[in-house]
């Protein structure tokens, strides 16, 4: 039997069973808290303010398997102290050799801990979010070259407008992404590790280097060293400054995230509107079933990542909030970023694995988009028509002309192109270019190949 606080994502498809839900889950947040104790033991051995078997015998106890510390017991007991870390660093320094105990997260705060284990965490998956946006991006970018020269109706406002290219179309999905992507690797290559102590002064290093007992002056800059130190065992940025309540690690990230969120979900909505039953202009390659409709083929893929484009900004808005923290370190500005990160990196993650399943398997129909081009009888050329005929007729009249025949193409249930070859004043003008869509797309391909162009 499922276990009565076992979070299965049995309400989150979406992100169920992708690598961002593993590698944001619960096991691997400990996974992150114990890495970063270690590497803080390591880093205070490589500045000479611990003894290196410390640093070897803290990093056996956090290496072990997560599974040795109870990660539900940790966070029943974390109530009392409002973090997880309180427990997890009594537990650790029961397992490590009574002589080595006293370093286990020696002159560190639960912040520090936490902030670091968090970044470890983003990080980690990022890297999976980033490997996905390259699928989605490649399979892109191979359906924009494909299509470079397949007309569709272009649509504003929900209507046809004039004719563009699906190449086009699918060359803006990839940029989004790759604006996405670069926006992700500058987040990424920036996370910062966190080191202040309990007021963001160091203070405690300070101190414990001043009585080292070994008759040697403090180093110079020991705390600063010790911070890069910290950075280097955790392969994190080193911080200009103790961050605790200097929350811009946390916002770009929440800001990087949500446009990733958004950037896929263009791409998913216009699926949802190509796919409609009477538009039929695209189609999931593995459309989703119905549970009382045996016909359907729903867009599935699409529809999860849209949904996870919906609830993105509001989770990165309460990361914004936590930006307003009081003093030194707050009451509870940093504790309430914990979920919604988690929360944020699981959906994004999942979006980006349902985008490439997307995008990869998206089928084109090509002659339906021809055929939609002819829905309103030629119409959907008059901008480019008045443009042509304004030399011949001025402006004010090929205006009025068009106007008039697109009027009667309506009323009387005739094509707009009947019409204009019927005209007297257009007799002896070519009007084979001016009325095929194909032909009206205007820079479309040359956009598209430019967009291509981009690595």
């Amino acid at each position: 039997m499922t276990s009565a606080v076992t979070d299965t994502g049995l309400l989150a498809p979406g992100r169920a069973g992708s690598p961002a839900e593993a590698a944001t889950g619960d096991a691997a947040f400990l996974r992150a808290l114990l890495d970063a104790e270690a590497a803080l033991t390591r880093a205070q051995a490589a500045v000479g303010l611990a003894p290196a078997e410390a640093a070897d015998a803290i990093g056996r106890a956090a290496g072990v398997a997560v599974t040795a510390f109870d990660a539900r017991d940790l966070a029943l007991r974390a109530r009392a102290g409002g973090n997880p870390v309180i427990p997890l660093v009594a537990d650790l320094t029961a397992a490590v050799p009574a002589e080595w105990g006293a370093y286990v997260h020696r002159g560190a705060t639960s912040q520090d801990i936490m902030d670091t284990a968090t970044m470890l965490v983003a990080r980690r998956a990022l890297d999976l979010i980033l490997g996905d946006l390259d699928r989605t991006q490649r399979a892109l970018a191979a359906l924009a070259a494909a299509h470079r020269d397949t007309a569709m109706p272009g649509r504003t406002l929900t209507q046809h407008a004039v004719p563009t290219t699906f190449g086009l179309k699918a060359a803006g999905w990839r940029s989004l992404i790759l604006d996405a992507r670069d926006r992700l690797r500058t987040v990424r290559d920036s996370l910062p590790a966190q080191l202040g102590g309990a007021a963001g002064t160091l203070a405690a290093f300070e101190a414990y280097g001043e009585g080292r007992g070994d008759g040697q002056a403090r180093p110079v800059g020991l705390a600063e060293r010790l911070v890069a130190a910290y950075a280097h065992e955790t392969g994190l940025a080193v911080p200009l400054l103790p961050w605790h309540t200097l929350r811009t690690p946390i916002a770009d990230l929440a800001g990087a995230l949500a446009f990733t969120a958004g950037a896929l979900g263009k791409t998913a909505v216009d699926v949802l509107t190509l796919s409609r039953t009477e538009i039929a202009e695209v189609t999931e390659g593995t459309g989703g079933g119905s549970s009382a409709m045996p016909h359907k083929a729903n867009p599935v893929r699409a529809t999860l990542v849209a949904a996870a484009a919906r609830r993105a900004p509001h989770l990165a808005a309460g990361l914004y909030a936590s930006m307003a923290a009081e003093d030194e370190r707050p009451a509870g500005a940093w504790h309430a970023e914990w979920e919604p990160l988690r929360d944020l990196l699981r959906l994004v993650g999942g979006a980006a694995r349902d985008a490439a399943e997307l995008t990869g398997g998206l089928r084109v129909h090509a002659d339906t988009m021809r055929e939609h081009l002819d829905l309103t009888g030629g119409s959907i050329l008059s901008e480019r028509l008045s443009a042509a005929l304004t030399p011949l007729l001025g402006r004010a009249r090929a205006r009025e002309l068009l106007t008039t025949l697109a009027r009667r193409a309506r009323e009387e249930g005739r094509t707009f192109t009947e019409l204009l070859r019927e005209t007297d004043e257009l007799k002896g003008v070519e009007l084979a270019e001016l009325t095929d869509p194909a032909r009206c797309t205007g820079s479309a391909g040359a956009l598209t190949d430019r967009a291509l162009e981009r690595p």
